[in-house]
């Protein structure tokens, strides 16, 4: 039996398309969730004797899972560019790990391939808020700007797509998404056929014309904070909102605050896009916080805590 296991963001699900377009799995068991949701591991770590391909989440929040699938003799081949703690050392476990902060999961991939689906990994990359790296990957396709723009659109949507606090919050279930995406090879011809992707503009739309008036808190400080309201808009659109206003601002940091239901709060996290460090420093202070060095939140940051984030959101990038 084989497993699929990706986060469900644009990065999870294009790294895993281009895998798939290389070495087709259709029989495989797609395990994925909310962007957010990223202990997956857990939904499989009774089986044995298994492979499992992950995508795209933090190794060092799966560990306890991951050690009892390798101790299950399990094969498990590892890709990710998050923060992974000590890797373990077992012959049933391959990795592909790069924290680098201009690295995502989908140009892990893409090297991993010698480029063969690169313009896949280029909306990858797009959707991950890595602009500069997307620029770079794509320049070897020969591709016009209006073409650029398309990949750039395609990952920003599906990014949108995968933040939220559970699976009714999204326009589509990770999985289904993919499953919609995974008979094209060219992401062109996706864009020009998927009606899905008219749903996530319009969605897109209608999300930022809501979050575009939300003011910022405590304005006049170097780095920004905003706050949005309990409502499944602020939670769909958070992400590629903070990754917005991240690239308005490129020297400030951007902390994006949103209310759960049970009043805890879940915070997204941008490090400077001009020193892209310490996000997942400053996350990992706090309960239920992770995330990669350049871009990285806390689920449930209970509402007594606030404060001591900020204060130490304006330390962290005080420099």
């Amino acid at each position: 039996m084989h497993f699929d296991i990706f986060n469900g963001d644009a990065d999870g699900i294009l790294a895993l398309h281009q895998l798939r377009l290389h070495e087709p799995k259709p029989a495989a068991t797609l395990i994925t969730g909310v962007k957010r949701d990223i202990k997956l591991l857990s939904k499989v770590e009774s089986h044995r004797n298994s492979s499992l391909t992950v995508l795209d989440i933090s190794m060092d929040s799966n560990r306890d899972a991951l050690l009892t699938l390798l101790g299950a003799q399990n094969t498990i081949s590892y890709i990710d560019h998050h923060f992974a703690g000590t890797i373990p050392d077992s012959p049933f476990l391959t990795t592909h790990i790069d924290p680098s902060p201009a690295i995502c999961t989908s140009l892990i991939v893409d090297k991993i391939l010698d480029g063969k689906y690169r313009s896949w990994a280029v909306a990858g990359a797009f959707g991950d808020n890595l602009h500069d790296s997307a620029n770079k990957a794509a320049t070897a396709l020969s591709l016009d700007t209006k073409e650029i723009s398309q990949l750039r659109e395609l990952g920003e949507l599906l990014n949108y797509n995968g933040y939220g606090a559970e699976l009714s919050d999204l326009h589509f279930a990770p999985d289904v998404l993919y499953r919609t995406i995974r008979p094209y090879d060219d992401p062109f011809s996706f864009l020009a056929e998927s009606r899905d992707i008219a749903t996530l503009r319009q969605g897109f739309k209608e999300d930022m014309i809501l979050a575009m008036e939300q003011q910022e808190m405590d304005p006049g400080k170097k780095n920004r904070v905003y706050t949005f309201p309990n409502a499944p808009w602020a939670r769909r659109v958070a992400g590629v909102f903070s990754n917005l206003r991240a690239r308005e601002k490129k020297d400030a940091a951007h902390a994006l605050i949103v209310e759960n239901d049970d009043s805890s709060l879940r915070i997204s996290v941008r490090a400077p896009l001009n020193n892209r460090k310490n996000a997942d420093t400053l996350c990992r202070m706090f309960p239920t916080g992770g995330g990669r060095t350049a871009a990285a939140g806390i689920n449930r940051l209970p509402a007594e805590l606030l404060d001591d984030f900020l204060e130490h959101f304006q330390i962290t990038f005080s420099a």
